[in-house]
This record gives C-alpha cells, sequence and structure tokens, in this order.
C-alpha cells in the first residue's frame, strides 16, 4: 500500500461508467419528494491502477451544485476526497455558491465523511425517506446502516 498503484486518477464520467451508478442507486434517486433519473448527470470517476474505485454524480441548478450520488468502492483510501474535489471544483467552474446533498438519518459514516469535509448541516427533513418509499421508490429498504431505522433525509451544505 502506498505505492503507484494506489494513486488516485479522477476523470469526468463517461456513457459506460453509468452501469456502476445504476448497479449501486438504481435508475433512480429518491429524495426530497421528487425522483432524479441517473442517467444523464455528469460526474467523476475515481481509478486506482486499471480498477475504477469510485463514483460521483451531480447536477448544477442555478448557483447550487446537489451531489445526488457518491460511492466508493476503497473505503478510507482517499477516494470520496478525491471525487468530491472534483465535484467542488466543477461547482465553482460552474459559478455556484453551494454544494449540498442529502443523506439519509441512518448514513453515520456519511455524516462524519461530510461534516470532516466542512459541510453543515442545514435540514432535516423527518419522514422523508418513508414517504419516498411510500410514493416514488418501494424498494427503499425499512433498516438502513447498523440496523437502524431509515426514515429521514438530512441536507448538508457547504458555502463555496
Amino acid at each position: 500500500m502506498g505505492g503507484p498503484a494506489d494513486l488516485i486518477d479522477v476523470r469526468p464520467l463517461e456513457p459506460f461508467d453509468r452501469s456502476l451508478v445504476i448497479e449501486h442507486w438504481g435508475d433512480t434517486v429518491a429524495r426530497r419528494g421528487e425522483s432524479i433519473p441517473i442517467d444523464g448527470l455528469p460526474g467523476f470517476v475515481a481509478w486506482i491502477g486499471s480498477e475504477r474505485a469510485g463514483i460521483v454524480t451531480y447536477a448544477v441548478r442555478g448557483d447550487a451544485c446537489e451531489v445526488v450520488t457518491l460511492h466508493s468502492y476503497r473505503p478510507r483510501r482517499g477516494v470520496g476526497s478525491a471525487l468530491m474535489d472534483a465535484a467542488r471544483a466543477a461547482a465553482v467552474a460552474a459559478g455556484c455558491r453551494r454544494l449540498w446533498l442529502i443523506t439519509t438519518n441512518d448514513n453515520v459514516d456519511a455524516l462524519r465523511f461530510y461534516q470532516r469535509r466542512g459541510f453543515r448541516l442545514a435540514k432535516l427533513h423527518p419522514g422523508a425517506v418513508d414517504d419516498s418509499r411510500a410514493r416514488l421508490k418501494p424498494g427503499i429498504p425499512k433498516l438502513g446502516d447498523h440496523g437502524i431505522p431509515l426514515r429521514d433525509e438530512l441536507e448538508l451544505e457547504l458555502e463555496l
């Protein structure tokens, strides 16, 4: 570990990379009462050597950029940080003043990750996951990480 093979190369998302996003998230992401199609979102892929190590997708709307999905296949190796740096740079280049995202109440690892990178808790959406499960995406499980009931959405933001 720590050798040249561990260098992270972040590249723009290519159409053939979308299968990774869909494999992990499905065709859509449900949040804040709406369903966001994954297909067509810009993003980045992190590579370590010849392996895809992670992926991030985002959506720029006005002066805000939403991180729609983030997944690292190589946790605690800097992959998530490299992808978030790329998303942040894309948001700044697009003239955004805010980078934001939604995670769920069970995702304590994500809460730690984002807050350590300067994100702040901005809003709580109580029962939002329950609503999305009922109206948009019935496949959302009732139990999440660490056996925590999956109910609420937490919005985090970073001023740019």
